[in-house]
């Protein structure tokens, strides 16, 4: 991890513009939002495949891929691949707390990437794509270490090693950036572009989950070999 001292200066001003309307749910990407709508941040590598991943969640109102838990102020997409940024990739997730919880958000965050390998997804290699959960709210600071701690037994009940995701407040993490607009919605822009997300073949237990949040029945999926 680049230090503060050798990051990349940046600059005072996002270089580029970006569309104000997701491109999926029509919803503004910058707010404002519903009264007592909530955010949670959260990385996974490669942000295309992890933003499909929550727009399709049931009670998201809004999500933008973007840069944080860096240094250098208003990247762009060039600096931050160099590693000199400090940042990952990193999807913001706007949700209406009535409608769904951090912890079955967070459910999916734990069953769709593999959160035992040190910046690294698959062949993207990187602090840029590092594990990572910005919390802002009490509550998702409670459910990101109980979901933590719960897949870190089923991980290790099946033979695989240590969770490395980082888990600090948004506030510690520092400023969100907006990528570049080609960025937002990829994967609806490109529908085959590349997306190196899908199901890991654990199951995070729901257990772990509101009672009044799940359905009414819960099929719980074998591991995949």
């Amino acid at each position: 991890m680049v230090s503060r001292e050798d990051a990349l200066s940046g600059r005072a001003t996002r270089p580029f513009e970006v569309d104000p309307t997701h491109v999926v749910l029509g919803t503004p990407i910058e707010g404002p939002w519903p009264d007592g709508s909530q955010v949670i941040y959260v990385a996974m590598g490669c942000f295309w495949g992890v933003e499909r991943i929550f727009w399709r969640q049931t009670g998201v109102i809004n999500t933008a891929v973007g840069y944080m838990g860096g240094y250098t102020p208003n990247p762009t997409y060039e600096e931050t691949c160099t590693g000199l940024t400090g940042h990952a990739e990193t999807v913001r997730v706007v949700y209406d707390p009535e409608q769904t919880s951090p912890e079955l958000l967070l459910k999916e965050f734990w069953e769709n990437h593999d959160p035992t390998t040190a910046n690294r997804q698959g062949n993207d290699v990187g602090t840029v794509y590092r594990s990572a959960i910005y919390w802002t709210t009490p509550d998702q600071e409670r459910a990101a270490i109980a979901t933590r701690d719960a897949f870190q037994k089923v991980l290790t009940d099946n033979g695989f090693g240590e969770i490395t995701t980082e888990i600090r407040s948004a506030e510690d993490a520092g400023p969100f950036y907006l990528a570049e607009d080609y960025h937002q919605g990829y994967l609806d822009k490109n529908p085959g572009g590349y997306c190196n997300h899908g199901p890991n073949g654990l199951t995070c237990p729901v257990g772990i989950v509101r009672q009044d949040q799940l359905p009414a029945q819960q099929d719980i999926a074998p591991p995949q070999s």
